[in-house]
C-alpha cells in the first residue's frame, strides 16, 4: 500500500493521540529514514532522542540478534545472565550504588516518585501521607495519571482528573522558587536539566547547583529527569555534568534502548534505592535480557566519550549556524546536538514550517506554536546537517516571500 492508504487505514482505526507528520516511513539507517514510496529524509528528531545512537546502530543491533537467539524475558521472578552487567555498567556510569529498570521514560519517573516518598516516610522522617515534591512549571514527565496531574500544559492535563496531591509547582529556572516551596515534608525536587517538549528550555548558568545546594541544605533529594537530556545528548554523559552537578536520583530512558527496546531505570545511592523492598515496585518485562543486552551494549557506546564529543563538535556548529539564519528565527535555545527554534509566527505555526521542511526531506517536530525543535541522532554527519539547516534557511526565505 502507498502512504495515502496507509494513513488513512492508521486514522480510521487508531485513537488519535498523536497528530504525525503525513509520512509512511518504511526503513532507517544512520540518520536517515526512507518512506514507503523510496523517498529519503534526514531524521532530525531521533525518536525524542531515543535515537541518540542512530538508526540500526550495528554494536546495538548486533547485542539484540544474539540476544534474541538465547532469552528474551525470565521476568524478575529469577535471576539471568545478562541483569548484572546491566545494572553494574550503568551503576558506574552514574557514579552510583543501585539500579532499578523498568521500561518506559513515565515507569521510570512513577518509580522515582514512589522511591523518593518512601526515603521521606522511612528516612527523612516524614509524616505518614503528608510528603510533598517540588516539581516546576513546563515541565514534561510522562502522561500517567499521576504525572499529567503536576503539568501546566492543559492538553496534557485537562479531562484525565481528579490528580493525586503532593506536587508544589514553582518557575522553572529560579532557585529562589524552589528554596520557597521547600517545607519540613518536602521529599524530592524533581526536574529536567533541560526542558524538552517545553522548546528546549535551558536554565540559567548556576541553576542547578543551586537546586543541589538548596537539596542538600533541607534533606530534600535532588532528582533529574535526563531521559531526554541524557546519554550524550547535550555534549556530555548527562545534562547536569555541565554543571559539574550529581543528583540523589537519576531517572532515565529513551536513549537507553537503544531505538530497539524500551529500557528506562532510575539511579540511585543505597541509602535512597534500599527504601525499597521486595514487592513494593516492579515490572513484567523490566530489566529483561533483552533490555540489558540493549542497554549494556548503549552503556558500552557511551564510555568511549566519541558521541559526547560528537554532540558538542556538532552542537557547536548546529547553533552557530542557528545564530546566523536572520529573519524569520525569533530565538533559539539549546545545548549540545538540540535546539528549539521560535519562528516568527507570521511566517507559519511549528507545524506548517516542519511540513515545508518535510517536504524537502528533513523531519523535526514542533511545539507550543511556532517552535520547532532539533534533535538529530549523534551520528548525523557535519554534511548532512549543513545540509538541513540550508533547508531551513530556504523554507524561512520562502515563507517570507
Amino acid at each position: 500500500m502507498n502512504s495515502e492508504e496507509l494513513i488513512r487505514l492508521s486514522e480510521s482505526h487508531s485513537a488519535h493521540n498523536y497528530h504525525p507528520l503525513p509520512v509512511v516511513i518504511s526503513s532507517a539507517e544512520g540518520a536517515w529514514v526512507t518512506d514507503v514510496e523510496g523517498k529519503r529524509y534526514l531524521d532530525c528528531l531521533a525518536g525524542y532522542s531515543s535515537l541518540n545512537f542512530g538508526h540500526g546502530n550495528p554494536a546495538i543491533l548486533a547485542a539484540a540478534r544474539e540476544q534474541l537467539d538465547r532469552l528474551t524475558l525470565t521476568s524478575r521472578a529469577f535471576y539471568h545472565d545478562r541483569f548484572a552487567a546491566f545494572v553494574t555498567g550503568l551503576s558506574e556510569l552514574c557514579g552510583k550504588d543501585m539500579v532499578l529498570p523498568m521500561n518506559t521514560g513515565a515507569e521510570a519517573v512513577e518509580t522515582a516518585i514512589k522511591v523518593a516518598r518512601k526515603w521521606g516516610y522511612e528516612v527523612k522522617g516524614v509524616a505518614p501521607d503528608q510528603a510533598n515534591i517540588v516539581v516546576m512549571e513546563d515541565n514534561f514527565h510522562g502522561r500517567t495519571t499521576t504525572i499529567v496531574g503536576f503539568s501546566t500544559d492543559p492538553d496534557s492535563r485537562d479531562g484525565f482528573g481528579p490528580f493525586t496531591p503532593g506536587f508544589r509547582i514553582v518557575k522553572y529556572g529560579s532557585a529562589e522558587a524552589v528554596r520557597e516551596a521547600i517545607d519540613e515534608n518536602t521529599v524530592a525536587v524533581l526536574l529536567e536539566p533541560v526542558q524538552g517538549e517545553a522548546g528546549v528550555l535551558v536554565p540559567p548558568d548556576g541553576y542547578l547547583a543551586a537546586v543541589r545546594e538548596i537539596c542538600t541544605d533541607n534533606n530534600v533529594l535532588f532528582v533529574a529527569d535526563e531521559i531526554q537530556s541524557g546519554l550524550g545528548r547535550t555534549g556530555d554523559t548527562f545534562a547536569c555534568d555541565h554543571e559539574r552537578v550529581v543528583p540523589d536520583m537519576y531517572v532515565l530512558g529513551k536513549a537507553l534502548g537503544g531505538g530497539v527496546v524500551p529500557v528506562s531505570a532510575v539511579v540511585a545511592n543505597t541509602d535512597v534505592m534500599g527504601v525499597i523492598g521486595p514487592g513494593q515496585h516492579g515490572s513484567t518485562f523490566g530489566g529483561n535480557p533483552l533490555a540489558c543486552a540493549v542497554g549494556d551494549a548503549v552503556i558500552g557506546l557511551l564510555k568511549t566519550g566519541e558521541y559526547q564529543a560528537r554532540a558538542r563538535e556538532l552542537g557547536a556548529f548546529l547553533h552557530a549556524r542557528l545564530a546566523e539564519m536572520g529573519p524569520g528565527v525569533v530565538a533559539v535555545r539549546g545545548r549540545g546536538l538540540w535546539a528549539g527554534i521560535d519562528i516568527d509566527p507570521s511566517l507559519g505555526t511549528g507545524r506548517q514550517i516542519s511540513e515545508a521542511l518535510m517536504r524537502r526531506g528533513v523531519l523535526v517536530k514542533d511545539t507550543h506554536g511556532s517552535t520547532i525543535r532539533l534533535a538529530p541522532p549523534l551520528v548525523v554527519s557535519r554534511d548532512d546537517l549543513e545540509w538541513a539547516l540550508d533547508q531551513l534557511s530556504a523554507v524561512l526565505r520562502e515563507a517570507r516571500a
